[in-house]
Parts: C-alpha cells; structure tokens; sequence
C-alpha cells in the first residue's frame, strides 16, 4: 500500500535502514572496545598514584618549567652582553716573520697585526739585532695607519685584514 504512494517498493528503504542499523551498531561496538582500552590505561596511569602526588609532581615540574624560563632569560642576556664585547676584542692576526738584518739568520724579527671587527688594533714590530731586540707599536684605525709602515708591517696588517674574508 505504501509502495502505491510512494511510486517505488518500500522494501528499499526497509533494506537500507536495516544496513544503517547494522553500521551504527558496528560504530557502537567498536566505541565500546575503544573506552575500555582508554580506561584500562587510565587505570595503570593513576595507580599507585593518589590525586595528590600527582598534583604534586605537576607543581614540581612547573616549577623546574619556570626555573628553565629564567636560565633561559639569564643566558640570553648573557650571550648578548658576549656579543657586545666580541666586537672589541682583537679577532684577526696577522704575523710576519723577517730577517731586519740579512747577515743575522734565523728570521727573529717579526710584525703582528692586531686588530678587532672594525680593522681597529694596533702592530707590533720587534726587530732584532746583535745589540739587543727593539720594539715599536703603531696603531692602527679602521685599517690604516697614521706612520708610515715598512713593507713586513703592511704585509703582517694585509694579513689580519685578509683573516675577516677568508672566515666567511
């Protein structure tokens, strides 16, 4: 009788909303399986544990949280401090190595090139004889001298400066 108004068999819609009553079944069983599961490890998780050291041990490990915030705060400050510093320091060296006087030997004389990020720093010149060792220091800004350099301080200097390229 159905089937006259509808224009089509009612066993159609009988066959799905039986299919659909089997799938929400199978849903049914399968969330069942899933809360057991959920439950048994919820069991083995607060066993042996009250509520209260698991409070406990939580509070604990925020504060070992907010302590590792600090340190972090500390070394950033600390590391920016560093970074403020490095840019005086003395970075690049240059060395040269020279006889001053050709009849001595051995290249006991020597230029070294200090200098910091800026080509700020200074030479040192140490030149030795038979009498005795001399030294000089120039200084140096922003890579250049205000004395005159001998042909080993410019080389010692070009070397220092060379230092800064090579490394990037």
């Amino acid at each position: 009788m159905i089937s006259q108004y509808l224009g089509f068999d009612s066993d159609y819609i009988i066959i799905g909303l039986a299919a659909f009553a089997v799938i929400l079944f199978i849903m049914l069983i399968v969330n069942i399986v899933q809360m057991k599961k959920l439950k048994k490890n919820y069991k083995i998780f607060m066993s042996g544990n009250s509520a209260k050291n698991l409070e406990d041990t939580l509070i604990r490990r925020l504060d070992q949280i907010d302590d590792l915030i600090e340190a972090n705060a500390e070394n950033e400050s600390s590391i920016e401090i560093l970074s403020k510093n490095m840019k005086i320091t003395y970075q690049k060296m240059g060395l040269i190595k020279y006889d001053a006087f050709h009849e001595m030997g051995g290249k006991l004389s020597f230029s070294l090139a200090m200098l910091d990020e800026s080509d700020n720093g200074f030479i040192i010149n140490a030149m030795h004889t038979r009498e005795g060792c001399y030294t000089y220091i120039k200084e140096i800004v922003e890579g250049n001298s205000i004395i005159v350099l001998s042909e080993e301080e410019q080389q010692a200097l070009n070397r220092a400066m060379k230092m800064e390229n090579s490394e990037k």
